[in-house]
């Protein structure tokens, strides 16, 4: 028994390092069959490891999620909310550019009652989302912006400008565009002007 354990760990290890190769080269369209040739498993057998697309994914991007949510907590601390908040989330926009396939597993999360909580929108909000609540506490952004809706706005933005020459310029671009909205004036209550976000 302890000998298939180790034999499906390797397997599963096996599997996980084609696929990450195989979704850079391909995105979130991945062949699992190709996945499986070139690992040298049988179908089943990567099925039994990831029942789903989505759950390959996950698992393709396990360490890069974390290092989004670990990057959320150093930025709690940060003494002023509304540019920390604006930090995370164009780093956000920028790694779901360049991650292929990244953008699209989170389009795949619409808002539900009940969420996983495993579930890499769940665990991206439940390490973000105390930045929007701060931000929101200082009056930096309006009380009903939603964390879903700054998914969104990150994952369309992501989406759009995959297959651009330049996404991350392009992406950037949209991003300071929806940061500073489409007029340039100023004048509105507790409006000031939008700081240059560099890239990170």
């Amino acid at each position: 028994m302890t000998g298939h354990r180790a034999d499906a760990r390797r397997n599963y290890q096996r599997i996980l390092a084609v696929a990450e190769a195989e979704v850079a080269a391909h995105g979130a369209e991945a062949s699992l069959e190709q996945i499986a040739r070139t690992a040298g498993v049988g179908s089943a057998t990567v099925r039994r490891h990831f029942p789903t697309r989505r759950a390959l994914l996950e698992a393709v991007f396990q360490e890069r999620i974390e290092a989004l949510c670990e990057h959320a907590r150093r930025l709690s601390a940060a003494e002023d909310g509304r540019a920390a908040l604006l930090e995370w989330l164009h780093a956000f926009v920028l790694y779901a550019v360049s991650a292929r396939g990244f953008a699209h597993i989170l389009s795949y999360e619409p808002p539900t009652e009940e969420p996983s909580p495993d579930s890499c929108g769940s665990r991206i909000e439940t390490a973000a989302t105390p930045l929007l609540q701060r931000a929101i506490r200082d009056k930096a952004v309006a009380p009903h912006v939603t964390f879903h809706d700054l998914l969104t706005l990150a994952v369309g933005i992501a989406l759009a400008t995959e297959h651009h020459t330049d996404p991350d310029a392009q992406a950037g671009r949209l991003f300071r565009l929806a940061v500073e909205g489409l007029s340039p004036a100023r004048g509105a209550a507790g409006d000031g002007d939008v700081p240059a976000l560099r890239q990170p």
